[in-house]
């Protein structure tokens, strides 16, 4: 199975990565990838804290837009992903964890089968009314660093249950390092969910396309709105074979 992890930058993915890692090593065979603009920065981090065989965690530099690599053109991270299998293969999950951007990033069915939506309480208590697909979509959203809601005036038991409205009682995982209980919250739902992926209980679902938003400085200067539209409607197993 491939697993997503999607969120803004500094919400905290690759330490997110690297606890499911040292959870789950022992028991699944776990391959990892990451994706920067120009460096190998998370793969470095993931592979100094020792959380898996070095050789196991794969770096893509997207040198673009980091939502461009996991969702318009995937073809760097299934590449990666493929190179994996061969080397480690069978493996039983590859983590995918896009570059930090904004609330709408999410990944194209045809890469991952599920995904992870991270926000954190130091981005503010607010931010999850935000909305977008990956919060309001993905299959699982994340609200992580809770241990700092008292130091950053957040109510992070607010912000959990205003998530859970937003996904409309889908699951939300409150989520410290220095909180087991909500460890073995995150580790059981990627187990439940490897678990329906075998028995082929789980379909993999797009959370949304891209909202519309700009780039300044292109087109000589001027912003322009697009939405970077995957082929919806598409089969996902056909995308990967056709990448």
């Amino acid at each position: 199975m491939r697993l997503g992890v999607a969120g803004p930058v500094g919400t905290g993915k690759s330490s997110l990565i690297g606890t499911l890692c040292r959870a789950l090593s022992g028991e699944l065979r776990l391959g990892v990838i990451t994706n920067d603009i120009y460096t190998d920065e998370d793969a470095r981090f993931l592979k100094s804290a020792g959380v898996l065989d070095p050789e196991r965690i794969r770096p893509v530099e997207t040198g673009a837009c980091p939502h461009t690599a996991i969702r318009d053109d995937v073809t760097a991270n299934l590449l990666a992903a493929e190179d994996l299998e061969t080397d480690f293969g069978p493996l039983d999950l590859v983590i995918i964890e896009s570059g930090g951007d904004n609330l709408t990033a999410t990944f194209s069915p045809a890469l991952v089968d599920a995904q992870v939506f991270v926000l954190d309480v130091a981005g503010g208590g607010d931010v999850v009314r935000k909305g977008g697909p990956g919060i309001a979509r993905a299959d699982l959203l994340v609200i992580n660093k809770t241990d700092l809601g008292v130091h950053v005036g957040v109510d992070v038991e607010r912000m959990t249950r205003e998530g859970r409205n937003v996904r409309q009682g889908d699951p939300v995982v409150a989520l410290s390092q220095h909180d087991e209980a909500s460890i073995r919250m995150l580790t059981g739902w990627v187990r439940d969910t490897l678990a329906r992926y075998r028995t082929g209980e789980h379909t993999p679902v797009d959370p949304g396309p891209m909202a519309p938003h700009f780039h300044a400085g292109q087109d000589g200067g001027e912003p322009h709105p697009h939405t970077h539209a995957h082929a919806h409607g598409q089969d996902p197993a056909h995308a990967r074979q056709s990448a």
